[in-house]
């Protein structure tokens, strides 16, 4: 019961959602939701912990940057319920639309201006 509600949780800020929504295109590291969804970077981690703590994320050292993806094998089975159920059903306003478009141009940045 314990995962069910902190997985409802997860999902129950829009930005949270948002995120989701954009990691389920590609894996991104923080800058790179920053840039999609246009939020600062500390909104941006508490976030992307959040939704990791609550299982549907996965992170990863690469070089500089961390980098968040869909955890599809290791999630509890609501968080991979909730995630497909996202995934398949197109998302009605303009917001996530504008946030996938971002994403298209969205770049690593890290430490004195590093791109990838």
């Amino acid at each position: 019961m314990q995962d069910l509600i902190k997985t409802m949780k997860a999902l129950s800020d829009e930005t949270r959602l948002r995120i989701l929504n954009v990691l389920l295109e590609r894996e991104c590291c923080v800058c790179e939701v920053m840039q999609a969804l246009d939020i600062s970077q500390s909104r941006a981690s508490r976030n992307l912990g959040i939704l990791e703590d609550a299982g549907f994320l996965t992170a990863k050292r690469d070089g500089v940057w961390t980098v968040y993806s869909v955890d599809w094998q290791a999630a509890n089975r609501y968080a991979t319920s909730l995630a497909k159920l996202l995934k398949g059903s197109p998302i009605s306003n303009g917001v996530s639309a504008q946030d996938k478009e971002r994403l298209k141009h969205a770049v690593r940045v890290g430490p004195a201006g590093l791109r990838k």
